[in-house]
């Protein structure tokens, strides 16, 4: 009948302006942060459904059950509509049962809807609790996941750092490390541990990855900071410059994936941490180790000159435009990043233009963006995640490599993206999915058994 709308009519009209994130909320973002000091207890003052957030973001850290604690106060429609700031009271009076030096209360999106004041109830209950208790207003509805990291990193700093401690000589805090899409990023902390160690510096807090809270104390007597993501910590670095004079190294700088990337960066911090003969050395070593062992393996794939869409966080993706570039021959078409920090902004302008290259760009992108844009320009290869693989179904793009979060791998050991290893360790997964592409998806044949 003319002028009634079908269900079916209403599914077409919607399909193409519905947006799919790739990021989950800044809840998200502060749990995953909070839970990497190891010993905490984290409470979640949300939903049962957003508790499932703190499980996720335990695992992406990777903490120990039997150390670090996770709770609830599992709010229902009584507290959501009321408010539910005496079930919180509670639920930390709950806690003395756990023998935590610390807990983090973190609120979700309905009890700061409703009203529910985390602050006041924090300072209430201090006296009547033997451990610390630090509030984080971190509501979904507050941004990104990367918002929600630096909004943690923001309240950790501003609590557990309180005074000028003297410098310790050629000391070093990493800021962000877990704040990117690799899924084996822990492996790229410990590689950036190593160097650091073999040029002579120290480093005396991670902000945050299994960081004890006595480490909070080095933190202003860090020389240096350097911030392991482009796309949260910077506004940590910029505190702790402005706030205890600690500089911030490498910034500015792509991370170190790939030959160029990786030769730069150490470069850079052996110029600062007067040990360039170390850097020096890590480079000769790196780059011969990867050559023979490139040369003895073989690197059959044959990628030269082919189009690529990169689709990333700015973490991984800007590094990757340079290694795609340089070391594989490839053309970068499409730049699309799942963030949009300012300097991250910059850096990936910045090797652009060093490149020559002119993709179309596209920060904080989301599946439907991502989608239309493979569908109109068809690159023949992707550098992205288990999102794209699905996303690209039916386009006739050949070339899939999946090297980030969320992924269809299942990876016991940690190894790094980082460094000279890590771009062994990326050929090898770029030569698996390259085989794999033409792998024939039907089956040809009937077992005999």
């Amino acid at each position: 009948m003319i002028g009634v709308t079908t269900a079916t009519d209403l599914m077409t009209a919607t399909a193409e302006v519905c947006h799919d994130p790739y990021l989950r909320c800044a809840f998200y973002g502060a749990a995953e942060t909070a839970i990497g000091i190891s010993g905490c207890c984290v409470l979640a003052h949300s939903p049962q459904g957003c508790y499932l957030l703190v499980g996720s973001a335990f695992g992406w850290q990777a903490e120990d059950y039997t150390e670090t604690e996770i709770l609830c106060t599992k709010l229902c429609e009584d507290e959501i509509v009321y408010g539910g700031e005496t079930l919180l009271a509670r639920t930390i009076l709950e806690a003395k049962s756990l023998k935590v030096p610390i807990v983090f209360v973190l609120s979700a999106c309905g009890p700061e809807i409703v009203g529910d004041n985390i602050v006041a109830v924090c300072e209430e209950m201090r006296s009547k609790v033997d451990f610390k208790v630090i509030p984080i207003e971190c509501a979904g509805f507050r941004g990104s996941q990367y918002d929600g990291v630096d909004i943690a990193l923001d309240v950790l700093l501003k609590n557990l750092v309180n005074d000028q401690r003297q410098k310790i000589t050629n000391s070093v805090c990493l800021i962000a490390p877990h704040a990117n899409t690799n899924p084996t990023w822990m492996a790229d902390l410990a590689w950036v541990k190593s160097a650091l160690l073999k040029m002579g510096a120290k480093v005396v807090a991670t902000l945050t990855h299994r960081t004890a809270l006595s480490e909070f104390e080095n933190v202003s007597a860090a020389e240096k900071s350097i911030v392991l993501s482009h796309d949260a910590g910077q506004k940590a670095a910029d505190y702790l410059a402005k706030e205890f004079g600690v500089e911030q190294l490498c910034r500015g700088t792509p991370l170190p994936i790939g030959f160029t990337n990786t030769r730069r960066w150490l470069t850079e911090l052996g110029k600062t941490l007067d040990a360039g003969d170390a850097a020096d050395r890590l480079i000769t070593e790196g780059e011969k180790m990867v050559v023979e062992q490139s040369r003895r393996k073989g690197i059959p794939i044959e990628l030269s000159r082919l189009s690529t869409a990169i689709v990333a966080d700015a973490t991984i993706g800007i590094p990757l435009v340079r290694f795609v570039t340089e070391d594989l021959e490839m053309i970068p078409e499409l730049v699309y990043l799942t963030s949009s920090q300012k300097l991250a902004g910059e850096i990936l302008e910045n090797e652009l233009r060093e490149l020559a290259l002119n993709p179309r760009i596209v920060y904080h992108t989301d599946v439907y963006k991502t989608r239309r844009s493979l569908a109109e320009v068809k690159p023949d290869a992707i550098f992205g995640s288990n999102i794209e693989k699905h996303a690209a179904e039916g386009l006739d793009i050949q070339y899939i490599f999946q090297l980030i979060n969320p992924i269809q791998r299942f990876r016991m050991n940690n190894i790094e993206y980082f460094g000279y290893t890590g771009i062994l360790n990326l050929l090898e997964i770029i030569q698996n999915e390259f085989g794999d592409s033409y792998r024939s998806k039907r089956k040809r044949y009937e077992a005999r058994w």
